[in-house]
């Protein structure tokens, strides 16, 4: 009997070593992040201005992803049709169930919009697709990295993947989720956006957390990280860039650790919302890294002890 137990133990640890091993070597491939971020930012959609028809078939482009992963709708469908816009416009969300019985309850959420701002009056004949490729097919991508990553390993919180509709319209993709969520009893542990992650910063860290002074987030993810991965910019309180992004929509309903990754620091892009802001100006290699790096943290979150991630007193 004793010899049983310690054979089945040995086979456990062997599992469990080969199952973290596994989680250690996942890589990702530049291929993949240069063929969702060249689709998202091609003339083809149009700008992805809300309500248009590129936006639609960016929709469409995301649908399938969530799809071909296995990942279910949260809703009825993919499609989350917005309550507070003009135009028949969508979030896209999806979610993984949690393997833990206790806290699978808990969701962490990963965002980013992927609407921007249509095209521009050019009599001259020219570029006039704002194609938006850092702002923000960047961290749409990235969440697409995460979908992809997780669909394949699992995590003990449940996880809802969001990517908004008329954030440049002044968030009201995620005002319109967020207000939903809160109405169904959603228990958010956290949220983490992603914005504005195509071009790297030439600094000590790989990117600033939008907030850092609200929560332990920033700390937490370095912690998780194990380096100084991420820090605070004083840019970030200059443009109020905490109130400017879709994390706030889920900060202000829910109170709870709700912030963004970002790496355009007001230095490295000179193309913010400029037709300019194409898929050729994209450091394809640096947000291929930034993504490598960012999904051992998402990982460490969803599967953290109770009350990791926390707000600050």
């Amino acid at each position: 009997m004793k010899k049983l137990t310690l054979a089945a133990l040995l086979l456990l640890g062997g599992i469990s070593s080969t199952f973290a091993q596994a989680k250690k070597e996942y890589t990702v491939q530049e291929s993949s992040v240069a063929a969702t971020l060249k689709y998202l930012s091609s003339d083809e959609l149009e700008g992805r201005l809300a309500g248009s028809p590129g936006l639609e078939k960016a929709a469409a482009y995301l649908e399938d992803i969530l799809k071909k992963n296995g990942v279910k709708p949260y809703f009825k469908t993919y499609k989350d049709t917005l309550t507070n816009f003009d135009k028949p416009t969508y979030n896209v969300v999806g979610y993984i169930e949690g393997t833990d019985p206790v806290l699978k309850k808990e969701f962490v959420v990963f965002g980013a919009h992927y609407d921007h701002i249509g095209l521009a009056e050019d009599p001259t004949g020219g570029d006039n697709v704002y194609n938006g490729a850092n702002d923000d097919a960047s961290g749409t991508t990235t969440v697409a990295e995460l979908v992809q990553y997780f669909a394949k390993n699992k995590s003990k919180r449940s996880i809802l993947f969001c990517f908004f509709s008329a954030e440049e319209a002044g968030l009201l993709g995620s005002r319109s989720l967020a207000a939903k969520l809160k109405a169904k009893n959603f228990n958010m542990y956290a949220m983490l956006n992603f914005e504005m992650v195509g071009v790297p910063m030439k600094r000590d860290i790989l990117a600033y957390v939008t907030g850092w002074h609200m929560s332990n987030m920033g700390d937490k993810i370095n912690e998780y990280s194990g380096k100084k991965l991420v820090g605070y910019l004083d840019v970030e309180m200059k443009y109020q860039i905490f109130r400017r992004i879709d994390h706030y929509s889920f900060y202000k309903l829910f109170n709870k650790p709700a912030q963004t990754n970002c790496t355009f620091d007001f230095e490295n892009f000179d193309y913010y919302h400029k037709v300019e802001d194409d898929f050729e100006h994209m450091n394809i290699a640096a947000m291929t890294h930034f993504i490598q790096e960012v999904i051992p943290v998402a990982d460490k979150m969803v599967n953290a002890p109770a009350g990791d991630i926390v707000m600050k007193k």
